[in-house]
């Protein structure tokens, strides 16, 4: 009877081990990914490491696809005659008529060029200095966004409506022999030609936007910030490097990038905390009260 006791004892014994293990290991899973969840203060070596490596695979994933200029002129006159059956085919009237203003559309060139990158990198800056608690919420949604963008560049090449055979676009770089463009003039060789779906220049300029407007306190900053992705609509038009229908592709893109965001911080990111402590402030211990001598 005792050696039945026994090992009923370490039966249980034996049984209730797993469970407790499992629990130890279900909770330091859960708690490691509460930490990657949770917002911290950012650090500038790791910030600038990932925007480094991350700017390269971009560069390296974008210009390894196939530069397929058949099925890319196929799709862009598929889009262009898409356009004319909704009747909404009028980015060959403002390319024409910018052209014809040469101040205006050489300056347009420069800007397509240059602020693209000036601008995104500053408002990333502005964010870490600033509301260093929502940046990794708004870093993530503009990283997912461009993830996302050049599994579109793969999937959908696109021709841009300078390249069209027969479309009637200025290419304004060439004609003003401005560099407004990596994808014309002597340049055209160092990046792809046909990723023009889905435009980076509207998801960029559109995050930096929202980012400025819902974060800003000044009010003509505010009104800059809801400009500022206007005025690169009109300018990728006007230049003839994107159809309207790319820019509606860069919003997609950055809708998903928000919405992962959200999910993965649980709010949006221009709703988390603008601060979070400092590590070693959270984590030290409270000091334990002195008596008085006596």
């Amino acid at each position: 009877m005792g050696e039945t006791t026994v090992s009923t004892l370490e039966g249980r014994t034996a049984a209730g081990a797993s469970p407790i293990e499992g629990d130890a290991e279900t909770r330091s899973a859960r708690s490691f990914v509460q930490r990657l969840r949770t917002p911290r203060r950012p650090r500038l070596w790791y910030e600038l490491a990932l925007i480094a490596v991350s700017y390269w695979l971009y560069s390296l994933v974008r210009n390894a696809v196939p530069e397929q200029k058949a099925e890319a002129m196929r799709n862009a006159d598929w889009i262009w005659r898409a356009e004319h059956a909704i009747g909404l085919g009028f980015e060959q009237s403002v390319n024409h008529a910018v052209n014809s203003v040469t101040w205006l559309i050489v300056g347009m060139n420069y800007y397509y060029a240059t602020l693209h990158f000036i601008v995104t990198i500053g408002v990333l800056v502005w964010i870490y200095r600033r509301h260093p608690g929502r940046y990794a919420g708004v870093r993530t949604a503009l990283f997912v966004t461009t993830g996302i963008a050049l599994v579109g560049f793969y999937l959908f090449p696109l021709a841009p409506p300078r390249l069209m055979e027969g479309g009637g676009f200025v290419d304004t770089v060439l004609v003003h022999h401005t560099w407004g463009s990596m994808a014309s003039g002597d340049l055209k060789h160092m990046t792809n030609q046909y990723a023009a779906m889905p435009s980076m220049h509207i998801g960029w300029s559109l995050w930096c936007g929202l980012t400025i407007f819902a974060l800003a306190r000044v009010p003509w900053v505010r009104l800059l910030g809801l400009l500022y992705p206007a005025a690169t609509l009109v300018v990728i038009i006007a230049t003839a490097n994107h159809f309207w229908l790319d820019a509606v592709g860069g919003v997609v893109c950055l809708t998903v990038g928000f919405g992962f965001a959200a999910l993965w911080y649980g709010a949006l990111p221009y709703r988390l905390p603008r601060w979070v402590p400092a590590k070693h402030a959270a984590l030290a211990p409270r000091a334990e009260p002195q008596l008085p001598t006596p």
